[in-house]
């Protein structure tokens, strides 16, 4: 993505939305970006790589929308919306939410975050709305796409899902690894639900245990851990590679340490 066009025309949006602009800073470029409007106390996140990969991003975007405002309104912590909700601008798909100050690079202790996680999960039992099912294969299938349908990936994929385990579901957060739990002032912060789905919630415990910041420290237990964390490494190397092809250097990452993918 052109980040100097994409900021040119957030400036534009944010008028129109009624968002001062002044000096917008950008927070990451990854597989989105995000953008703190400043001054105004709000974050864009501009649909990047995911844009590329994902027929319906604007989907996910309204997802994480819907799940965070549920969780808002039973007064879990989260990341709010704010402003026009998601919205198609000059090529741009685009969400807004209110910029929460924290210390950057900070995680709880393991057994914290496994505590706050399990909290999560409580209250996402309750979610009512629609949500895909068996998501992160159909959306392996799509990163597959743009990567010229690897055989080795596909047919990994594939024994995954012959396999798939008969275990119950709600709606998870979808990425659920210790850096989208934001430390602040008046404590942790979820953020970052674009990759939300109803499934079983070992695949978010394989998430949070995957992650490098965790190193599998996490005392955390699901049904069928071998299958998620499988599944989870599939997911983690077949985005790596994407975000790698879009950088250039396709081949040169294995993908099993990548955090956080594809959302923030």
């Amino acid at each position: 993505m052109d980040v100097v066009s994409a900021l040119a025309r957030l400036r534009v949006l944010a008028g129109r939305s009624g968002l001062p602009c002044d000096d917008p800073v950008v927070l990451r470029n990854g597989s989105n970006l995000l953008v703190h409007l400043r001054p105004a106390p709000v974050v864009a996140r501009v649909a990047a790589v995911t844009a590329a990969v994902r027929p319906d991003v604007a989907g996910h975007f309204r997802r994480a929308d819907a799940v965070s405002r549920f969780l808002a309104a039973r007064g879990v912590p989260v990341v709010e919306p704010v402003g026009p909700g998601v919205v198609r601008h000059d090529g741009l798909v685009v969400a807004f939410a209110r910029h929460v100050p924290h210390e950057p690079g900070a995680l709880l202790d393991p057994a914290s975050f496994a505590a706050a996680l399990a909290e999560l999960h409580g209250e996402l039992r309750h979610y009512p709305g629609a949500l895909p099912e068996r998501w992160p294969p159909a959306d392996l299938t799509h990163v597959f796409d743009v990567l010229g349908r690897p055989a080795g990936l596909v047919g990994a994929l594939e024994r995954l899902v012959a396999r798939w385990p008969s275990t119950p579901v709600q709606a998870l957060h979808g990425d659920a690894h210790p850096r989208n739990l934001l430390v602040t002032a008046s404590g942790p912060v979820w953020n970052d639900f674009e990759d939300t789905w109803r499934g079983p919630v070992g695949w978010d415990v394989a998430c949070a245990n995957l992650s490098p910041s965790s190193a599998g420290a996490l005392p955390l237990g699901a049904a069928d851990p071998e299958f998620w964390t499988d599944l989870r490494r599939l997911f983690a190397v077949g985005w790596s590679r994407v975000l790698d092809l879009r950088r250039g250097t396709i081949g040169g990452g294995t993908g099993v340490a990548v955090e956080g993918v594809p959302g923030g």
